[in-house]
């Protein structure tokens, strides 16, 4: 080595050298506040309230070592025809996706109606009250997850008065056995009518193509009166955990708008039944289309929309008892994940790369509908994807001005300025 380089090497090492010496002189000399680097693990000193939360709370004190947090990334999928996006063809709330010899499979609400959605007080027997309102659970292939070949109709409406004979919507999978089992909502009137009341039902099949036999019986039952899920079991949800079936689904509390959603559980031995609800119930105070997945040796939520606790990806050991593992945003609606473990009654779920979703309220005005798009993320042990750990997204400006004031708050405001 010439004598420059020595000079150079000698002298970068002891500007290291320094560097650390200052930062371990400033750690030293500043042992009555909080260290200037953050630490993982809680240190062993008086903490407020949030810190330790951010210690008990949370898998990592960082964002970025949070396994159970994560952006999302969506993209248009291919595959599907909507009509020119008139309102008369809509797909939404789509299953979890299996992965069958080679192929993945995914169900969903599939509405083809002689107009859009006109509401409850105009709707007949073709014309829909909803956006779901006289829709069937057809199904869709792929072998890459972005292109898609739809196949058709799985579970067609019965006729009257069977479980679902005015529509059978947001259905989902069940592996069990070698059998597949889909569970849906059943509705019996228009959706609108009283609510969106209606219980559980269930169709079962040798082949993830069918034939599909129905079961015509109701698997989870409406609470009794005056209980939390006494007019709605919606979202059908099961996973393999325990040697058993368990089975989340939405319901509301209170009368419309001033409800709040929340999620229960119900579990059995057998996919028809019966099920025993859990009596913890509701076991998760918030959310919508609730997610779920094994993560380790529990299960994992992603709870979006509705409820204080929205916007959270949460976690319980039991599958019970959750807790907040993480905040996050722009969460997908109606979250339909691949989750190879599913029904494997796995002791170490993997967690989830990607899936499908549904965006809401597609159209002109007056044309509503919805369409499935696919959604990737990192909740998965056997990925690191930097990109899906940033803290933060970035939106357009026309996003934030989209949730302007409306007309009623505008008058109020010109009022206070007077």
């Amino acid at each position: 080595m010439s004598t420059s380089k020595k000079i150079q090497f000698c002298s970068s090492s002891v500007l290291a050298l320094l560097l650390l010496l200052s930062i371990n002189s400033f750690s030293q000399n500043t042992t009555d506040g909080f260290p200037f680097m953050l630490p993982k693990e809680k240190p062993n000193r008086k903490l407020s309230r949030a810190m330790e939360r951010l210690y008990d709370n949370y898998s990592a004190p960082k964002p970025e070592d949070n396994e159970l947090f994560s952006q999302f990334k969506y993209t248009e999928i291919k595959g599907f025809d909507y009509n020119n996006h008139d309102g008369k063809i809509s797909r939404r709330d789509p299953s979890k996706i299996i992965l069958h010899n080679g192929k993945y499979y995914v169900w969903y609400t599939y509405r083809n109606t002689v107009t859009p959605p006109q509401g409850a007080d105009k709707s007949s027997e073709t014309i829909p009250s909803s956006d779901w309102d006289l829709g069937e659970i057809w199904y869709a292939t792929s072998t890459d997850g972005f292109n898609w070949k739809e196949i058709g109709v799985a579970v067609k409406r019965p006729a009257k008065p069977n479980v679902g004979w005015r529509a059978v919507t947001t259905p989902d999978i069940l592996v069990w056995k070698g059998k597949f089992y889909l569970y849906y909502q059943g509705f019996m009137e228009a959706s609108g009518k009283r609510g969106d009341d209606c219980p559980v039902a269930v169709s079962y099949a040798d082949s993830p193509d069918g034939p599909w036999t129905a079961y015509n019986k109701v698997v989870i039952p409406n609470g009794a009166k005056n209980e939390w899920d006494q007019f709605s079991i919606h979202d059908p949800y099961p996973l393999v955990y325990k040697g058993k079936i368990y089975l989340y689904y939405k319901s509301d509390t209170g009368i419309t708008p001033h409800w709040v959603r929340m999620q229960g559980l119900a579990t059995a031995d057998n996919p028809l039944g019966p099920f025993t609800k859990n009596p913890l119930n509701p076991v998760i105070s918030s959310g919508h289309e609730t997610s779920l997945f094994p993560f380790k040796s529990g299960i994992a939520a992603l709870v979006y929309k509705d409820g204080n606790e929205h916007n959270t990806i949460q976690y319980a050991e039991d599958g019970v008892n959750f807790e907040i593992a993480s905040i996050t945003e722009l969460m997908p609606y109606a979250a339909a994940p691949f989750v190879p473990d599913a029904y494997t009654d796995t002791k170490d779920g993997r967690g989830i790369t990607w899936g499908l979703s549904h965006f809401i309220n597609q159209g002109e005005k007056g044309k509503n509908h919805s369409i499935m798009v696919r959604f990737d993320c990192d909740l998965s042990q056997d990925l690191n994807d930097p990109e899906m750990k940033e803290h933060r997204v970035n939106h357009d400006v026309d996003v934030y001005l989209r949730q302007g004031l409306s007309n009623k708050q505008k008058q109020r405001i010109t009022q206070e300025n007077k």
